[in-house]
Parts: C-alpha cells; structure tokens; sequence
C-alpha cells in the first residue's frame, strides 16, 4: 500500500482550505415586485431583470394555460353553424 515519502506541513495542508471560507452575499430587493433576490440576476417571482421582462415564471404560465383552457372550451360549446340538420321527413 503506498505511503507519504514526507510528512506535508502544516502551512502547505492549510492552505487547502484557505479558501472555503463562508461568504455573506448581498441581498436585494426586486424594483417591481420587492422580493429578496440576488444581485446581478433576473427575479424568480416576476421575472424582471433590470425593469424587462426576460422569462416567464411559474404564475405567466399558469394564466396562459388557463386562457387556453377557456378559449378551447369556448369553442368546444358553441355548435359549428356550418353543419346541415338533418331531416328524416320526405
């Protein structure tokens, strides 16, 4: 099994971990909707970034689902005007 030729020194094994240090980032609030959020990155709760729009979110999603939903059962209820009745008398 192989073994360290030399022990590593304590300031060479530090210096390892010198950088994972825990770092505080800057939190912001969103211009449109006041939500916490990220410096430098689009809002996941409106979607803006910088005061445009630049992705959907879940809620844009949902609301154009539901207008599909509607319009389809719109048509889905109204009878074609174009079909002919049909008559069984002669």
């Amino acid at each position: 099994m192989p073994v360290p030729k030399r022990k590593r020194s304590r300031a060479r094994r530090d210096s390892r971990f010198a950088h994972k240090a825990m770092v505080m980032h800057t939190i912001t609030a969103c211009a449109q909707c006041a939500a916490p959020l990220l410096p430098h990155a689009a809002c996941h709760n409106c979607g803006f970034y910088k005061g445009t729009k630049v992705m959907n979110t879940k809620i844009d999603r949902k609301v154009t689902r539901m207008q599909k939903k509607q319009a389809h059962t719109a048509v889905k209820g109204k009878k074609p005007a174009s079909a002919p009745a049909e008559s069984t008398q002669r």
